[in-house]
């Protein structure tokens, strides 16, 4: 299996995992507050990581870690930190996550821009056409036309804008070393930061840990998907295949995300969703097999 190939299925791992993240989130964010959800959510997502850095034996490679791989993990911890309060204050703020889902597909482009910049990645033509049909494509899946602009959506707008911004600044700095760094190791680093984080809100606010049955399910599934298996599998991607390429395909989540409200609550998608389903995946297509296809 070439690189390239090992790139895709990751980026496919994390988008499956990730497509639940909204879910569960919102459906234990009902029952409790942010702090208490955070709490929870890291302790689980930081067992499941270093159940795995032991399992994998990564953990060796902790020693090897010099002054300058440090630095950046501290860096990339605290942009973590801010862009996960951001993106769980958003979806906390907007009553429908599908339109959290929706702003968030702006991250890929930011990316995009960041990685042909900075990191001097570039596309074909048909992969060009491949990265607007996947990003419009999860945008029209993920649109609501029924919503008002409240002052909920505007305070759910700037918070997801300002995660993206974190996000893909996170995914520039993770590819630029991701070679130097275990994959393992960043996720590990980012669950360790946000948990710190959380433990000291809850400290602060003195709030009870008492939460229901259905709530610690919630967050242990979800946590396992997201923090743990989304995150690894989406700093492993990164590894093999560009950071915009990666990031595009991940936009296609939104279609993910639809077919998962429908097997968990019912909801049957509409007519323009699956419209958007269709150009998404005509657009991922584009981005995996535009060279092939060329070249042919």
């Amino acid at each position: 299996m070439n690189n390239t190939l090992k790139g895709y299925l990751f980026v496919l791992v994390s988008v499956l995992a990730m497509a639940n993240v909204y879910i569960f989130s919102k459906a234990a964010l009902k029952e409790i507050n942010i702090i208490i959800f955070g709490f929870y959510w890291f302790a689980f997502a930081l067992f499941y990581n270093v159940i795995f850095l032991f399992y994998s034996k990564k953990n060796k490679e902790l020693k090897l870690l010099n002054k300058s791989n440090i630095q950046v993990l501290i860096v990339l911890g605290v942009l973590e930190v801010l862009g996960t309060i951001s993106f769980f204050s958003a979806i906390n703020a907007m009553s429908n996550p599908a339109i959290v889902s929706f702003l968030a597909n702006m991250a890929p482009v930011l990316i995009t821009i960041f990685g042909v910049v900075i990191l001097k990645e570039h596309f074909i033509k048909i992969e060009i056409l491949g990265i607007l049909l996947t990003i419009g494509g999860a945008m029209v899946i993920s649109f609501n036309p029924g919503f008002e602009v409240a002052s909920d959506f505007i305070k759910a707008a700037v918070l997801i804008f300002i995660s993206n911004l974190i996000y893909a600044i996170s995914t520039i700095i993770s590819k630029k070393n991701i070679q130097k760094i275990n994959p393992v190791l960043l996720s590990l680093n980012r669950v360790v930061f946000l948990f710190i984080v959380s433990a000291v809100a809850l400290l602060v606010t003195g709030q009870s840990l008492n939460v229901s049955a259905s709530v610690i399910k919630y967050i242990s599934l979800g946590s396992l998907l997201g923090p743990f298996l989304a995150a690894l599998a989406g700093y492993t991607a990164i590894k093999y295949i560009e950071a915009s390429r990666s990031a595009v395909i991940g936009s296609s989540k939104s279609l993910f995300v639809l077919l998962t409200a429908y097997l968990y609550f019912g909801h049957l998608p509409h007519y323009y969703q699956l419209i958007g389903g269709l150009i998404t995946v005509v657009g991922v297509l584009l981005i995996s097999t535009g060279k092939l296809f060329v070249k042919k």
